[in-house]
């Protein structure tokens, strides 16, 4: 072999070896947008449409109650985060952290939104900036199999307090829901609440956990209702039954006479994203009338879609 031969095959492999970093080097840029969610935003199939059209992946890290996601965020580095999913109500508590920036109404659907949502929406905005945007609600309130309770009890919430269903209740367990719903069994009105009311509430909620059978988290709570471990949870409701109504339709929910808690879901962005273009454009997806469908039937749990637009069918 000669030395010009030598170079020749030494110049074709180095080329061929730069050309192969070039491709490592195109898939390793590749955006990634780390997201903090509750389990409905982590369904691939609402998230695929958005990566598979932007050429990015959507790692998400599920959490359950804005404490949990507080603690994360505080044990991370500033830009580790770029999207939140936030209970609408708590929007403010992660502004006075300085976490948030403040999203541009004009590029979000505000005006699709439902309009009984206008004052859940308005925690979203701080001294007139908005930091979020309801995507998704429904209601914490009783979820039953209507085959093993008497349906009139279901009507209202003191009968939680007796012992007739003694064993054969699960409670979500999430405070915000299951505070509200024992306010409301003694006749408290959740929005007038006051530390004078805690003492009473505090005996409501003892008296509900002596009658369950299971506090847990919304996947256990779902699965001992539908497997039949237990036949009432307190702090359900659409959320629960919608999305397994076809296999199960025993599972029913109702609206109490003293009424049921609202929750409701926020986008946000973080303040030290380091991909905030990106981020906003996720957040237009998932309240654009396609992610609005695929948010509102993610596998995890239905719910109602913030946009009146959403692309939902009857079927």
């Amino acid at each position: 072999m000669t030395i010009r031969t030598f170079a020749s095959r030494l110049a074709g492999a180095s080329l061929a070896m730069l050309a192969a970093m070039d491709i490592v080097a195109g898939a390793a840029a590749a955006e990634d947008l780390n997201a903090l969610v509750w389990c409905d935003h982590a369904d691939p199939n609402t998230l695929k449409p958005f990566e598979d059209a932007n050429g990015v992946k959507i790692n998400v890290k599920e959490f359950e109650g804005t404490g949990t996601a507080l603690a994360i965020i505080e044990q991370s580095q500033p830009g580790d985060w770029d999207v939140m999913v936030i209970d609408s109500i708590d929007v403010r508590r992660g502004v006075e952290r300085g976490l948030f920036d403040p999203l541009p109404e004009d590029k979000l659907p505000i005006a699709d939104l439902f309009p009984g949502l206008s004052l859940v929406d308005e925690k979203a905005k701080i001294d007139g900036k908005r930091y979020a945007i309801t995507d998704k609600f429904g209601y914490n309130t009783i979820g039953y199999n209507k085959t093993k309770v008497d349906e009139t009890d279901m009507q209202t919430l003191a009968s939680l307090l007796g012992d007739k269903y003694k064993g054969r209740i699960a409670i979500y367990d999430y405070y915000l829901p299951i505070i509200g719903t024992a306010a409301m069994a003694i006749g408290k009105k959740t929005a007038e609440l006051t530390e004078a009311d805690l003492p009473a509430v505090k005996e409501a909620l003892l008296k509900i956990k002596g009658n369950a059978k299971a506090v847990t988290d919304v996947a256990a709570s779902q699965t001992a209702l539908a497997t039949g471990e237990v036949d009432i949870l307190v702090g359900g409701g659409e959320w629960v039954s919608a999305g397994i109504a076809k296999e199960n339709p025993d599972l029913q929910f109702s609206v109490p006479k003293e009424g049921a808690v609202l929750w409701s879901e926020s986008l946000a962005m973080f303040k030290d994203s380091k991909k905030k273009d990106l981020a906003l454009k996720f957040i237009q997806y998932l309240m654009s009338p396609e992610g609005q469908a695929r948010l509102a039937t993610a596998s995890c749990y239905w719910g109602m879609p913030a946009n009146t637009k959403a692309a939902l069918t009857a079927a």
